[in-house]
């Protein structure tokens, strides 16, 4: 089924697939945006709210996992209407949505600008840009048209070229975007859907997890990667997911699936893999847990990641999961694009 291209045309109608292949091509032009993008000095910063729900908010949690140990100031996501107590003149708030229309981030924007916060907007459009505009706040405008979680190159990496330009990120990270880009147009070349199944991992993955329920497990620079293949899992394939970390998963987590089989059976779990991050520690945890879900679950999966630096390695196994998930949809012959239930949501929202 997965290398009939026709069928495939025919479930994937608005061409999700296509959007996703073009991860690498985003993040070359997000760097030409913010180039080109006026942002002024920004003198003092004593911490960073990264604000946005969605795959904006990924974006926020993979910024702030990759530069845990290289930023000296603290990030924190924001997924919620309003913004913590502390925010004040010296925070810096980068206010993300796709669309440029998502309430939560819009609400959280004018509490930043009631709290005199140093506001940076990013989106394709929208009342976010209006906003920036009518305030004289600088906006980073990234093109417009596709679903926001094929977008995430845009989003993504606008915040990463933007901590570098206005001297928050000081370190060289020119190679390890060089490194992702290689990487990820490597695996979009080895992953897109005229590639046949017996030379597709992502197509091979997605009829492996078909039926069951996916549980991904991430750690250290990979806990955002299983968040954001859950989400994609709910968005793109339509179905239930559960994601969990590493080693927390490992004080709770793990009893619940040593004693119900009858549930644990319709579950397949994915563990990401990195022999050069993985500590003696973590390796012995993994390899606890892979051995535990060989005897009780429908399945286990282990994903080898790729690349040499932290971003390549976060971006490769970020790009598998966004493949896999398109092609799980169309094996379950849905559309991967559709998001009804959100859309009927946001139409109750307005009601208000």
């Amino acid at each position: 089924m997965l290398d009939d291209l026709n069928l495939i045309s025919k479930i994937d109608k608005t061409n999700m697939l296509d959007a996703v292949a073009g991860f690498p091509e985003q993040i070359k032009e997000a760097k030409e945006i913010v180039e080109h993008t006026h942002i002024p000095i920004i003198l003092k910063i004593d911490n960073i709210i990264i604000s946005g729900m969605g795959a904006s908010a990924i974006s926020g949690d993979i910024v702030q996992t990759l530069f845990r140990d290289k930023i000296d100031i603290p990030i924190y996501v924001n997924r919620q209407y309003n913004l913590p107590k502390w925010a004040n003149k010296d925070t810096l708030v980068l206010s993300q949505s796709y669309s440029g229309n998502t309430e939560e981030t819009l609400s959280t924007f004018k509490h930043a600008y009631q709290k005199h916060c140093k506001i940076i907007g990013i989106s394709s459009g929208g009342k976010l840009q209006e906003l920036c505009e009518r305030r004289e706040l600088p906006h980073i405008k990234i093109p417009a048209g596709i679903q926001p979680r094929a977008a995430t190159g845009y989003i993504l990496f606008s915040s990463i070229f933007l901590l570098k330009k206005i001297g928050v990120l000081t370190d060289d990270i020119e190679s390890e975007i060089n490194e992702t880009i290689i990487v990820t147009e490597e695996f979009r070349n080895q992953n897109k859907k005229d590639i046949p199944k017996t030379s597709n991992i992502s197509k091979q993955y997605a009829e492996k997890i078909f039926d069951k329920t996916p549980q991904v497990y991430g750690w250290g620079i990979y806990t955002p990667i299983a968040r954001r293949w859950c989400t994609q899992f709910n968005e793109n394939s339509k179905i239930v997911c559960r994601w969990d970390e590493i080693p927390e998963c490992n004080h709770n987590d793990i009893v619940g699936w040593s004693m119900n089989p009858e549930v644990t059976k319709n579950f397949i779990c994915i563990l990401f893999r990195d022999s050069e991050n993985e500590t003696i520690y973590m390796s012995k945890r993994i390899d606890f847990m892979k051995k535990l879900f060989e005897d009780v679950a429908g399945g286990v999966i282990e994903v080898q990641v790729k690349g040499k630096k932290r971003l390549a390695k976060m971006m490769y196994a970020m790009y598998l999961g966004d493949f896999i998930s398109c092609y799980l949809g169309i094996l379950r012959n849905v559309d991967p694009t559709p998001v009804d239930a959100i859309t009927e949501l946001k139409n109750e929202l307005a009601k208000i």
